[in-house]
């Protein structure tokens, strides 16, 4: 890319005393350890026999390859964060790291994941986490700036953790393990669909490609949240077919997923739309670890 050279404070040759907290920030670790306990709790769902070693390295693994994709898209992104007021303060944004430090920091960590997760786990779920990391960055990084595709495009690596948990617990490919797969999927989108409408601004000035960006009125915004809010709530219900899976669940399901419907339903066709998508991020911050959460219970009702 080529910019002018006092355009964005992070490309300074040289960053000035990088510590510890940088490289912590670097790392995202709120929005990784949300990949790291989806992971877990896709352990979990299939019921194994609890190993203390693979449990120990699934979440080893899973830490180091989710910190290793979020270090390698700061990295990737660092000029466009610099111009977004809620990410210019970003350790690579701000110059406080240089970005070939954070790029050798951000590799190394990610190798180190998925060796860990063959180690400990197996050769599929590092398989996956190494599938996370190369489409994490190298597809849905760069689309950004070039399509509101990138949106789908980045739910897929988003929805691979329940998938590496449910086969480091020795479950396979199994049906069930693709309706994770499908729930955290369509999750993404109404939840994203919220967080950029709220914050199309700062995307606008990075250059993001978002449908918020191109979307004035926030009609096609919402009715995409609206019609994957649908979706999620259909293949919600998937694990219910199973045998061992039942009402708790079940009770569950629509509860969440009323609520998941209600504010989309907001978002799409009420007067305060910028209040409806606050209202629907929350909510989609509930429903993801409350829903896994109610599939692991209803495993020990039956």
């Amino acid at each position: 890319m080529n910019t002018p050279a006092n355009t964005y404070p992070e490309t300074r040759s040289v960053a000035s005393a990088p510590g510890l907290n940088d490289f912590v920030e670097l790392t995202k670790p709120r929005l990784s350890m949300m990949s790291v306990a989806t992971a877990v709790l896709g352990y979990y769902a299939a019921g194994p026999q609890v190993s203390l070693t693979t449990f120990i390295g699934l979440i080893f693994g899973t830490s180091l390859a989710a910190f290793g994709a979020a270090a390698l898209n700061q990295w990737w992104e660092r000029e466009a964060d610099a111009r977004m007021d809620r990410t210019a303060a970003r350790p690579l944004a701000s110059g406080k790291l240089s970005a070939s430090s954070a790029l050798i920091f951000g590799l190394g960590i990610s190798f180190a994941g998925v060796w860990a997760l063959w180690e400990f786990t197996g050769f599929w779920p590092a398989a996956l986490a190494a599938l996370t990391i190369l489409l994490y960055v190298l597809a849905y990084t760069p689309l950004k700036m070039k399509t509101p595709l990138a949106t789908e495009m980045g739910a897929i690596p988003g929805a691979l953790p329940p998938l590496i948990g449910w086969t480091a617990a020795g479950a396979g490919f199994s049906a069930m393990g693709w309706a994770l797969f499908a729930v955290l999927f369509a999750w993404q989108i109404p939840h994203f669909m919220a967080i950029s409408w709220n914050f199309r601004d700062d995307y606008k000035k990075a250059g993001f490609e978002m449908l918020a960006v191109r979307d004035k009125s926030g009609k096609r915004v919402a009715r995409n949240a609206l019609i994957w809010s649908v979706i999620l709530v259909g293949v919600s219900f998937y694990p219910i077919v199973e045998s061992n899976v039942g009402w708790f669940l079940g009770i569950c399901a629509c509860l969440l997923g009323s609520c998941m419907l209600i504010t989309s339903v907001q978002f799409l066709w009420g007067k305060e739309r910028d209040l409806a998508a606050r209202q629907l991020f929350f909510v989609t911050l509930f429903y993801l670890p409350l829903y896994l959460v109610a599939l692991i219970v209803d495993q020990f009702l039956v």
